[in-house]
């Protein structure tokens, strides 16, 4: 899927070089237990295929640059991980996640959180959230409409 309004703020983003963005990608013709896959480089899939999981080369690269990070927030799985065909890179990040020493580690998304269970990794991170999309906003500074709500001023009454 490409949003095609977002496009320019992608190009400025790599062109920063702090972005990671796969190298390669798990791929398959069809999102099945049983579908037939390959490793190709991240900008070669082929037509008709479809990237359903990062590869091990990009799972080695992102568990690498969060290395040293005091606070990691993770937000989306690497690829169809519901899928054991394609669930390798997230969990390969989840697990290398669960076992960093002294750092702050925190799962935003249901997705996100369903993988985690999945592979037992839950008593490795600080923090499990189920609100994704929330947990973005409410770190972007924005107002939580159900918080709004809790703290209103105004009583509300529900006959």
């Amino acid at each position: 899927m490409v949003e095609p309004d977002r496009v320019d703020d992608c190009a400025r983003l790599l062109e920063t070089g702090r972005v990671k963005v796969p190298v390669d990608v798990v791929i398959a013709r069809e999102i099945a237990s049983d579908a037939s896959t390959r490793i190709v480089g991240a900008r070669g899939i082929p037509h008709g295929w479809k990237g359903l999981d990062i590869g091990p080369e990009t799972a080695a690269i992102f568990s690498d640059t969060v290395a040293d990070a005091a606070t990691v927030l993770w937000n989306g799985p690497m690829g169809v991980f519901e899928i054991d065909a394609f669930a390798e890179g997230t969990k390969e990040i989840a697990r290398y996640l669960a076992g960093l020493k002294g750092a702050t580690t925190i799962i935003g998304g249901g997705d996100s959180a369903a993988a985690v269970s999945k592979f037992g990794l839950e008593k490795g991170m600080t923090h499990i959230s189920t609100g994704g999309g929330a947990s973005l906003e409410f770190l972007e500074g924005k107002e939580l409409p159900g918080i709004v709500a809790l703290t209103a001023k105004e009583k509300v009454s529900v006959k």
